[in-house]
């Protein structure tokens, strides 16, 4: 039997956190916290450990996109972003901080529902690519072109753990300044 999906809601106004959590219980989901500020969130997400967190953008303490940071950078966790605010480079910052979603209120369980469960699909496909690129025994070696023409030989070792180191290929003549 599948466990039910884990979230963690952290969103500024009650309302609309009752309403979410109204609406993704209804859809068999369980709202294991809500925080009310981007600290909470991150102090929520590492002792709940949720299967996903939904986040508002605009919140006290700790914005939403530095939370996502925060909660990205100690145990990556499917975020959906969740806010009023649409313009580009708000969306940007948010997904470079590992939102794998951002969605705009006024927000429908046909949106956040999928919303969460497309986000979750995408990080279990990140975990399984990490995973592949850990146990792989050589580091891969590539050349990068830079837009002046520059080409400049990389290697990329991936340690156990899933992160990586990136540094010059040995031995290999760079063709361009350094």
């Amino acid at each position: 039997m599948n466990e039910p999906i884990r979230i963690l809601i952290a969103e500024d106004e009650t309302i609309i956190r009752l309403d979410l959590k109204q609406l993704l219980e209804e859809n068999g989901l369980v709202v294991c916290g809500e925080a009310r500020d981007g600290v909470e969130a991150v102090e929520l997400a590492r002792e709940l450990q949720p299967d996903a967190v939904v986040l508002d953008v605009r919140m006290p303490e700790l914005d939403g996109i530095e939370a996502a940071r925060r909660m990205h950078a100690e145990r990556p966790v499917p975020i959906v972003m969740l806010t009023a605010y649409a313009d580009r480079p708000l969306v940007e910052r948010a997904l470079e901080a590992g939102a794998f979603s951002y969605l705009t209120k006024p927000f429908r369980a046909s949106d956040v529902v999928p919303a969460i469960r497309a986000a979750m699909l995408r990080h279990a496909e990140l975990l399984a690519a990490r995973r592949d690129l850990a146990q792989r025994p050589t580091p891969v070696e590539l050349s990068l072109r830079s837009p002046s023409g520059n080409v400049y030989p990389l290697r990329v070792d991936r340690r156990a753990d899933g992160t990586v180191d990136v540094g010059l290929a040995p031995d290999v003549p760079i063709d361009g300044p350094v």
